[in-house]
């Protein structure tokens, strides 16, 4: 059994269910804006646990990129995914769960889709992380789509769907 995880004061005011609901929510809105409809779950899930990693947020393309090509050229992205992913995971669920449960997010047949209204439009955080956390998950949930399907996104990530 693993030692339970230490977080700074920092940490905690990201890493808090309000906050990660925002997260996914961005995520969603994100990919609506593109695709005019909800967004798979297991891509918010992986979106969210991405845009919550700094090390996988400086790799990221600062234009429009072939998601394949750029998930090719930085394989670096499967090591953060692989060595991070299991205790962000521990994180993103209590703020979907909350997301759900307070009408932010609807989930049907796998699909999350987003009130109406439900989150501001602007990005705005208490902290530069905050709101660059907020812009790398809106930015994923209109960018990973265009790997191809979810299973694909999701080997090119190294992550089991």
């Amino acid at each position: 059994m693993s030692a339970p995880i230490e977080w700074s004061r920092e940490e905690r005011a990201l890493y808090n269910p309000v906050f990660i609901a925002l997260v996914c929510a961005r995520v969603v809105q994100g990919h609506h804006q593109v695709y005019r409809t909800g967004c798979p779950l297991p891509l918010v899930v992986t979106a969210a646990v991405m845009a919550l990693q700094p090390a996988i947020r400086v790799l990221l393309p600062r234009a429009t990129a072939s998601m394949t090509q750029w998930a090719e050229n930085n394989e670096a992205v499967k090591v953060h995914m692989s060595a991070n992913a299991p205790g962000l995971l521990s994180v993103v669920r209590p703020g979907l769960l909350f997301a759900l449960q307070t009408d932010v997010l609807v989930l049907e047949s796998s699909i999350l889709d987003l009130r109406a209204g439900s989150i501001p439009a602007t990005i705005r955080g208490r902290s530069p992380e905050a709101a660059a956390i907020q812009k790398t998950a809106h930015m994923l949930g209109r960018w990973l789509p265009s790997g191809g399907p979810t299973t694909t996104v999701l080997t090119l990530l190294g992550v089991r769907p």
